[in-house]
């Protein structure tokens, strides 16, 4: 029989919280997590930096872009969905100490 309970002490990076699969900055959707967006997400699509984004998905691998200023006939953003590599981050990492 092996432990497999042995010499698992959590590193720096088993302390952050795990990035969700799919994230929207709209109220409204059912992957809206305003605590996560108040510590602030960065995606990095396709290698790089997005400041646009409204909506992700990691594991379909989109990601749904503001286009412009346009507002639909709802009032709410007019984007595009691009496919491709998503990597999702949080941009301020908690103080130590």
């Amino acid at each position: 029989m092996t432990d497999d309970t042995a010499d698992t002490a959590p590193g720096p990076a088993d302390t952050a919280p795990a990035m969700p699969d799919r994230l929207s900055t709209d109220p409204a959707s059912p992957y809206f997590n305003a605590e996560l967006l108040e510590r602030g997400v960065g995606i990095r699509f396709k290698g790089v930096e997005k400041n646009n984004v409204e909506e992700y998905c990691v594991s379909e691998g989109w990601v749904r872009l503001s286009v412009g200023k346009a507002l639909d006939r709802k009032g709410k953003p007019m984007t595009m969905k691009l496919q491709g590599k998503v990597e999702p981050y949080l941009r301020d990492e908690p103080a130590e100490g």
